[in-house]
């Protein structure tokens, strides 16, 4: 079976950030579509599973175990499961960047 699940359909957020977990619709997939202002992002946190981010504009710091990049629009990163990393935006303007979770159901411990 196909499922669209249409952005009218969704109940009203204060956040611009879209969070999808698969397994409800039989996938192994997970993912947070973020859309955040200047000096945002999660905190240090971990999954027992890899996390993929995908840049599409903007620019962000990530922190993943004892090391830190920044990436940029079109910039891909994976975190490997066990490794406590964080993400802000470092730009002047909204980062875009899909948080791909290689699970059907999230699983986050927050260490901050």
């Amino acid at each position: 079976m196909t499922h669209v699940l249409r952005a009218a359909d969704r109940p009203p957020s204060t956040s611009r950030t879209i969070r999808f977990e698969g397994a409800a619709y039989g996938t192994d997939i997970s993912f947070f579509a973020v859309d955040n202002e200047p000096g945002q992002g999660p905190a240090l946190h971990v999954h027992p599973y890899p996390e993929t981010w995908i840049v599409k504009s903007g620019g962000a710091r990530i922190v993943a175990g004892d090391e830190t990049y920044e990436v940029g629009p079109n910039d891909i990163a994976v975190v490997p499961g066990g490794v406590p990393h964080k993400f802000t935006n470092i730009g002047d303007d909204r980062l875009v960047i899909f948080c791909v979770h290689a699970a059907g159901t999230m699983v986050q411990e927050d260490l901050e």
